[in-house]
């Protein structure tokens, strides 16, 4: 028999990564990307692979070969062509080009300023002669010219509070517009402008209009909201189908052309609404809710996308730690049904226009993403691809172990994750991980984190305490103006429960970690008790009333998740739920990890934590990553996110105490 080791922070240079599984028109092919890290490099490198689906069997095989990203593969209507976004040069915008499905040369449609949207891709028109797509417009771009690149860079004029995104920098003078460009070549023709975003365009059958998204109303610095928008292929002004209640996002027209489907809620101030799948009529009218009976939210980041046959509406939805894709009857009066669900996170999907087939990506918590196709009805589901099975074959995956537990009234779920390796009379340390929000969840999909510290010789303890998403909306509300209150008692209650049900727990060493809302509440956790020996907060939280001035989202989403009210109304509130205001009582030694280019909980909330700390002499380090965003734990440069493992992991085994042999 084959040992098996346990998983270490170089693994993440192992695995191949799927995700965007795009079926072809005739349901015979799913396209998909492929997401390899490269630390020789320090980035990451993509392509577009594609496997068949009437194969048994059948091997997956790389479609493209750029020598970066290929990323957002889309069929042409009659599936002879794939449309593409690659980044060819680092550092260069990527740009959209197609090639025929069957393998040859690939033909670039665009050269823009600005990088063609690969996040959600391009749209091909239904007669296959054009794609329509986002890009930015505008904004300061280096100087050609080689005397003007020393020059000083001109100043930034402000005059909105929503003038930059995390990962993005700064966006006050350049917003995303809808674009069409021919699938023959040409130049792209530029279809919305103006001082407001437009997103997720999506054709009309009959290829008269676009659809898309945007901000236009009056207030749009101030609230959420947004409208769905409908603007003629050949150019005009837009017009608006939805009436300025709340986000909205994925409009996507019903085969027929009658009813344009989309998924928001109608609440332009709130946070931890279920986001429910709305269908309104392409002239007009009052939207008409679908999902009213079903108290889980859409999930922002997939698509929803109507059947072949027009009588559904597929989506999915945050489900107690499942991701799953559900339908509902287009024409609305009967409950959202479940169509691929599982104890798993399925990450996006796309629809066979003909034969209906459905092929989507999902991971598990012992296995990295793959692609699955299901037929029309949602059986049959098979799974076409196993790339990592090579790699799984040598080491030893942890698998967490699922408990409820019953706190105030309400149910709560946690999981546990075992060392990888359980040795009986052994007692082993454990980390409290808190995610992140608070309105996301720990989901039943592949977690990095999580596997990296069970290799390391500890078990994880996570859960879903209120403010989680998927367990209906009062339970995701119900921690607004609660920061620190009835979420902190959950999670110290689920911590009990964990210990009780898990004896290989040592209740003596014990570490605390979280990122964003999880850095808040690890702040928080370790400023009211010390039953914890270390703890490492993560792009956290320590001041609530200057987190609600310099976050891009902290003027409209922190003044929510207080109550409404903003901090010169009540600033004792911001004083009572910021842990800065309790550090006296930390006594646990702290790591604080920040990028220094967060913009969504910006360094100056660990700095602000280091330097008390270090005042008050206790034991405080902060390790700031340069270049990084808010996201950098999954998605920062290769070496900063293998230094950070292997940073953490030297923390806690230093306060823990030493990790068991051969970890």
């Amino acid at each position: 028999m084959t040992t098996r080791r346990p998983i270490v922070p170089d693994d993440l240079l192992r695995i191949r990564f799927v995700s965007d599984a795009q079926i072809s028109p005739d349901g015979r092919r799913v396209a998909f990307v492929v997401t390899t890290v490269s630390a020789e490099k320090d980035t990451y490198l993509s392509n577009i692979w594609v496997v068949d689906t009437d194969t048994p069997g059948a091997e997956p095989r790389r479609f493209t070969t750029g020598p970066l990203r290929d990323s957002a593969p889309r069929w042409s209507p009659d599936g002879g062509r794939l449309a593409f976004v690659s980044e060819r040069e680092r550092g260069k915008p990527g740009q959209l080009y197609v090639m025929p499905a069957d393998g040859g040369e690939p033909v670039r449609l665009t050269n823009l300023e600005n990088a063609v949207d690969a996040v959600w891709g391009p749209v091909w028109s239904p007669d296959g002669s054009r794609l329509a797509f986002t890009s930015r417009v505008g904004g300061w771009h280096e100087p050609t010219r080689e005397e003007e690149r020393g020059w000083s860079k001109p100043p930034r004029v402000i005059t909105i509070l929503k003038h930059r995104m995390d990962g993005e920098g700064f966006t006050h003078d350049r917003r995303p517009h809808v674009f069409v460009v021919a699938a023959a070549g040409g130049e792209a023709r530029q279809l919305t402008d103006g001082d407001f975003p437009d997103n997720f365009p999506a054709w009309s059958p009959d290829g008269t209009l676009i659809a898309f998204t945007s901000e236009r109303h009056p207030t749009r610095d101030d609230d959420w909201s947004g409208d769905v928008f409908v603007v003629p292929v050949e150019g005009g002004e837009p017009r608006r189908l939805t009436n300025t209640e709340g986000p909205v996002r994925h409009p996507a027209f019903s085969p027929d052309g009658r009813a344009v489907a989309y998924a928001g809620f109608p609440f332009p101030k709130d946070d931890g609404r279920n986001a429910r799948v709305y269908a309104v009529a392409p002239d007009g009218g009052a939207p008409r809710c679908l999902t009213e009976d079903l108290d889980r939210g859409v999930w922002d980041v997939t698509r929803l996308h109507c059947s072949a046959d027009g009588e559904w509406v597929l989506f999915v939805a945050r489900d107690r730690g499942n991701c799953s894709i559900f339908r509902v009857r287009l024409k609305g009066g009967e409950r959202a049904t479940l169509f691929a669900g599982g104890e798993r996170t399925v990450t996006g999907f796309s629809v066979a226009r003909r034969t209906g087939q459905v092929a989507f990506v999902a991971s598990a918590p012992d296995a990295p993403a793959e692609v699955f196709v299901a037929s029309a009805d949602g059986t049959g589901e098979r799974r076409l691809t196993d790339l990592n099975r090579a790699w799984k074959a040598e080491v030893e995956i942890a698998r967490p172990e699922r408990f409820s537990f019953r706190r105030d009234g309400l149910d709560i779920d946690g999981w546990i994750l075992p060392p990888a390796r359980v040795e009986p009379g052994t007692r082993y340390p454990a980390l409290l991980w808190i995610h992140g929000g608070p309105h996301r969840e720990f989901s039943n999909l592949w977690w990095m984190e999580g596997q990296v510290s069970a290799g390391a010789g500890y078990a994880v303890i996570y859960m879903n305490p209120r403010g989680s998403q998927g367990y209906g909306e009062a339970f995701c509300r119900s921690v607004i103006g609660d920061w620190g209150g009835g979420d902190y008692a959950d999670l110290m209650a689920g911590l009990d429960e964990a210990l009780r049900r898990a004896p290989y727990i040592d209740p003596e060493r014990l570490g605390v970690d979280g990122i964003s809302y999880g850095g808040y509440m690890t702040n928080w956790v370790v400023s009211h008790t010390d039953r914890f020996k270390a703890a490492c907060s993560e792009n956290g939280i320590s001041n609530v009333a200057t987190h609600a001035a310099t976050s891009d989202i902290g003027s409209i989403w922190t003044i929510n998740e207080q109550g409404g009210v903003p901090p010169w109304d009540d600033p004792a509130r911001y004083v009572e739920r910021s842990p800065i205001t309790y550090v006296k009582a930390i006594r646990t030694p702290m790591l604080l990890i920040h990028a220094e280019s967060d913009f969504r909980c910006p360094v100056e909330q660990s700095e602000h934590l280091f330097m008390a700390l270090k005042r008050l002499g206790r034991e405080v380090v902060l390790v700031r990553f340069p270049d990084e965003s808010h996201g950098m734990a999954a998605l920062g440069r290769p070496r900063h996110r293998l230094e950070r493992h292997r940073i953490v992991l030297d923390w806690f085994a230093k306060h823990l105490g030493p990790r068991p042999a051969g970890r």
